[in-house]
């Protein structure tokens, strides 16, 4: 079995399991691989090879696309010694390589504030603008599914979002009532059609909206600020992590949801430590 051939096969298997985007990136470093290492047998291929060809690859890229590069090459390597039960070791599993291309380390972002939340939200004069910053602070939506959103995928107090980032065809978020009818009357005072996009502006523009609203109060987030919020306040707040994991950010792994909670300060520890118990 040689590298060429572990590719075409791999390459079948994900043209039937993974959206366009992951198959592009894939090919990126497959085609690449399958240039220098074409001809050899897969048990022929070392730690040692692995590990230069990666450094070559991935010089001067950020090490989170250093780790990607050697997370799909572990992959593949992982796929091919599966599928054609090798008796061999994966050459991405060194100490070595894994130290080389670890993951970088989590940041761990301020939570945004209700208070704050909210005073950008009751600011915000222009009626699409404001929408945008509720459904992803009140219901969690990554804003590039809102930029997706046709007036066909409204009904009632149900979004039906297609193509979402966990590969499903489609995906159903529902809205709370007071923003249910605000998109309504949007949607009739713009006289829309059920094909027509809600909000027809492209992610720089609505990332540029969001960044400039945010200034005004000396606040320096991003959009997806606004997802994280939604889920911590959710939690904060009683709601179960199952909620907030399978109906408000859709996760399809808990442990991806406990990734967005911030971090419990110490006076809000001592607070719930007064609300379960007493003082």
């Amino acid at each position: 079995m040689n590298i060429k051939e572990a590719i075409s096969t791999i390459s079948d298997h994900q043209s039937a399991n993974l959206k366009h985007r992951s198959i592009y990136s894939y090919n990126y470093i497959l085609n690449r691989f399958e240039s220098q290492f074409g001809n050899r047998s897969v048990e022929s291929i070392g730690s040692d090879e692995i590990g230069q060809f990666l450094e070559n690859l991935t010089s001067g890229l950020s090490k989170a696309t250093r780790r990607l590069r050697f997370s799909q090459l572990k992959t593949f390597f992982n796929f091919t010694i599966d599928h054609f039960d090798l008796n061999i070791k994966n050459p991405c599993s060194s100490s070595k390589i894994s130290r080389s291309f670890k993951a970088p380390v989590q940041v761990s972002r301020k939570i945004l504030e209700k208070e704050t939340v909210d005073e950008m939200i009751y600011n915000t004069g222009n009626v699409r603008d404001r929408l945008l910053l509720e459904l992803q602070a009140r219901r969690g939506l990554r804003i590039g599914e809102l930029l997706k959103l046709r007036v066909s995928d409204v009904s009632e107090r149900k979004l039906t979002i297609i193509e979402p980032k966990s590969r499903k065809d489609s995906e159903v978020a529902f809205m709370p009532e007071q923003i249910a009818n605000r998109l309504h009357d949007y949607i009739k005072e713009k006289q829309l059609s059920p094909d027509e996009s809600i909000f027809p502006i492209c992610y720089s523009t609505a990332r540029s909206i969001i960044i400039h609203l945010a200034k005004r109060l000396n606040i320096k987030m991003t959009p997806h600020d606004l997802r994280r919020h939604s889920a911590t306040y959710a939690s904060r707040n009683g709601v179960p992590l199952e909620i907030v994991s399978k109906v408000i950010l859709r996760h399809r792994d808990l442990k991806t949801t406990q990734i967005y909670l911030g971090r419990v300060s110490d006076p809000e520890a001592i607070r719930w430590m007064d609300i379960l118990h007493g003082k």
